[in-house]
């Protein structure tokens, strides 16, 4: 397969991928772009690989880590979207779509690329391993920690206590 059958293939993916990852489709693009940029100078090396895709696919976390590792490239938010009880029909599973990513944002890195990994590529745990550079079972552990954090920070509040009163 050449780079250009390559990137018009997994073109796209990659920048959902990327996006996933990231949380910036803007940032997504350039992401893609830097490592399409660094694959191109490598391609036959990595087409000689069993599988290019995961290599590919490695060289994209691993860039997206280097991103963050950069203090100057760290991201202000602003203000906080209406929360979903204010919105009615369909708009409440938009805002519920993106509530949910943006408590998967807020979650490590590692974390969150195991759950991107897992449920959006839906790799298996030596695929995401290979890509992670790290054990399946660390690959298990950095999934059952995020999906623990998920559930508690999606649980909804526990009512007030009335203290015994009726």
């Amino acid at each position: 397969m050449t780079f250009e059958e390559y990137v018009t293939a997994r073109g796209p993916g990659l920048v959902r991928l990327a996006r996933l990852l990231c949380g910036d489709p803007h940032r997504a693009e350039d992401l893609v772009q830097e490592v399409l940029a660094k694959a191109y100078a490598r391609w036959r090396r990595i087409a000689g690989t069993e599988r290019p895709d995961l290599y590919v696919r490695q060289m994209l976390v691993n860039q997206n880590r280097s991103w963050w590792r950069l203090g100057r490239n760290r991201e202000l938010t602003v203000a906080e979207p209406a929360p979903a009880a204010s919105v009615a029909g369909a708009e409440c599973g938009v805002v519920e779509r993106d509530a949910l990513w943006r408590m998967v944002l807020a979650l490590p890195e590692r974390q969150r690329a195991v759950l991107v990994l897992r449920f959006y590529e839906d790799l298996d745990d030596a695929a995401i391993a290979e890509i992670l550079d790290c054990s399946p079972a660390t690959v298990r552990t950095h999934a059952m920690r995020a999906l623990a954090r998920l559930r508690a920070l999606h649980a909804p509040e526990p009512a007030p206590s009335t203290g015994g009163q009726l």
